[in-house]
This record gives C-alpha cells, structure tokens and sequence, in this order.
C-alpha cells in the first residue's frame, strides 16, 4: 500500500454536536454476541464506522486486517464474523445464514432471518450505548456479507418508516397524529457490495435513500452480479452506482480496482471539525492493492 496525492479523500464536513461523542465507546462482546474486531479511527476522532461483512467460508479476521489498511479519515472499523460454522468443516469456515442442505448442495432460497436478527441486535447496542448515529454508519460486505449488509440496510430503512407512520398516527391533544409529531426516518450512511445481490426481491414504497455501490465482474461466474440484481438495486435503493471489473475474481485487488470504491466513500464518509478549524484532508489515504 502506498499513497498516492492523485487520489485524494476528501469527506463532507459533520454538524458539530454535543450530544455525539468524538471517541465513541467499543462495542461489548456480550452484546455483539459473536466474535469480531474493532479498531477505533487513527486520527482519534470515530465520526464515522465501517462494518465489514466477510464472505460464505471465512472468517471475520482478514476484513479487520483490511480496515485497518484502508485508513479512512476519522473512521473507525468493526468486523463482524458470521454466526454460524460451516457444516463438515474442520476449519474456521462460516456462514451468516444456513447456506446448504444435508447433501451439501447450495440452498437456492436460504432464510437469512437469522443474520438480520443478529444484526439487530448489533445495531441496536451500537446506536444507543455505543452512540453511533446511524448516517454515520457504512457497511461493506463481500459476496454472502454484501448480501447480507444490503438486505439488513432495507430491513433498518423499513423499521425506520414504520415507525414514521405510528409518529404520524399518534394522538396530539387528542386529535389525529400532528406534522409537529413526525418522526424523521433515519438511513445508514452508505453500502458499499462486492459482489452480493439482494436475497429478496424488494417491496418497498420508498426506496431506500442509503447511497449504495455495487461492484461486480460480468466474466467471473463466481462473482457475477446478473442485470436482474442490479435492477433490484435500483428499484431498493434511490441512488445507485455501479462499476465492473471483467478480471480476476473475488475482492478488489489493485489500485484501479479500489479507486472508485474509495472515490465513493471520499463522497459519504462526514467529517468532524476539530477545534475550529476547516482543513482538506487529502492526499494522505492510501488505497489498497
């Protein structure tokens, strides 16, 4: 890895706040409830957090190895490791859902509910004891965790305008729900999907507006993202990006590669002002390869 002044990061700036912590608390392993890793922004300001989705048969260890590469100005990162260990594997091999039948064969549709059961319950301890407002929270997940990280952004989005709708509904002074009474839904920050296409097939009214990228590979059968994915993106999420690689397989490896992935989260990524001062930050982040 190395820098390079070409390729510049530079993130909108964040509303000072009070309220919001500059260094936030870590996450407790009794509430995450399965193993991860979480390192804390290198500037020593935590605007922003990164969770990293790792993909079917791996482990959570290679993904907080790459977010601490990645160096992302005041971002702090969290990978997460699936709940579940592959059936008849001896090595650390997981799953975030039941991915295959007793025959070992792939299950075409698999019920990912228990992945967003989890991944409520991590949200939940890390919006409210953790205090991380929810726009400040990006997810990047490869293959089955990309797939898992877009699903449970629309799960979050659609808990988030039902609870705008019982806003809205509730009585004022004993009348019919009030605009003063509304409540305002609340997106993640931003989604960024190697590979991994939604689970089922969207329903929403609003779209999600969670800015997401969609990276794929049209000539890798292991990592193609097929056009009905892709439409299924556009009809989920009101802003959608998408970029193609036709090499290689897997994760982005080189700098060309993951220049527009850090393109993108120079556009998302929000920046705290420290002590008055409104500086650039660019130049200084390095893009792996």
């Amino acid at each position: 890895m190395s820098g390079d002044s070409s390729n510049p990061i530079i993130v909108r700036e964040s509303p000072a706040s009070s309220s919001v912590p500059r260094v936030k608390p870590s996450p407790k392993p009794k509430l995450i409830r399965v193993p991860f890793e979480y390192t804390p922004s290198d500037d020593g300001t935590d605007e922003n957090l990164l969770i990293l989705f790792h993909g079917l048969g791996d482990t959570h260890i290679p993904f907080a190895r790459l977010g601490k590469q990645l160096k992302l100005p005041q971002t702090a990162t969290l990978a997460l490791r699936a709940p579940d260990q592959i059936p008849y594997l001896y090595e650390q091999a997981f799953q975030w859902y039941e991915s295959f039948d007793p025959l070992g064969e792939m299950i075409k549709h698999p019920n990912p509910t228990s992945a967003y059961n989890l991944l409520h319950n991590v949200f939940k301890h890390l919006t409210e004891d953790c205090q991380w407002p929810p726009d400040r929270v990006h997810l990047f997940g490869f293959a089955q965790g990309g797939s898992v990280a877009t699903e449970f952004a629309l799960k979050w989005w659609s808990a988030e305008l039902e609870k705008q709708r019982q806003a809205q509904l509730k009585p004022v002074d004993g009348e019919g729900g009030d605009a003063s009474s509304d409540y305002v839904p609340r997106p993640l920050g931003s989604i960024v999907t190697i590979a991994g296409a939604l689970l089922e097939y969207p329903t929403l009214k609003t779209p999600c507006p969670t800015p997401l990228l969609a990276f794929h590979r049209p000539s890798s059968e292991q990592t193609l993202l097929l056009d009905k994915s892709l439409r299924d993106f556009k009809k989920a999420f009101s802003s959608v990006s998408v970029v193609s690689f036709p090499k290689e397989e897997g994760m982005p490896r080189s700098r060309e590669e993951w220049e527009p992935i850090m393109r993108f989260w120079s556009e998302k990524l929000s920046r705290r002002q420290v002590e008055g001062l409104y500086e650039v930050m660019s130049g200084t982040t390095p893009i792996p390869r």
